[in-house]
């Protein structure tokens, strides 16, 4: 996965995320809003005729009690917390 940074600000991030679609995206986007200090996380995937970009662009802003590369890598780890839950569910269940 190739990330490409947009906009870094002090409580704002824009991040596009290339090759990823929806499934990836919400999973992403409800592990962010799970985060402390984080207020919005929401991410757009305009088609090709929007001025080009197919990949997905995740926004993310805090309340600046957490540096958004830092709520982002919070983010990340949850989705991995998740998704070994989920893998470890499942195979105890087959």
């Amino acid at each position: 996965m190739d990330l490409r940074v947009i906009e870094n600000l002090e409580t704002e991030l824009s991040i596009e995320v290339q090759g990823e679609d929806h499934t990836f995206m919400n999973v992403l986007k409800g592990a962010l809003l799970e985060v402390d200090g984080v207020t919005t996380a929401t991410y757009d995937m305009n088609p090709e005729q929007s001025g080009g970009q197919t990949d997905p662009v995740v926004t993310l802003k805090t309340d600046g009690s957490i540096d958004p590369l830092d709520a982002l890598e919070a983010g990340a780890a949850g989705v991995k917390t998740k998704a070994d839950a989920f893998a470890e569910s499942f195979e105890s269940a087959a």
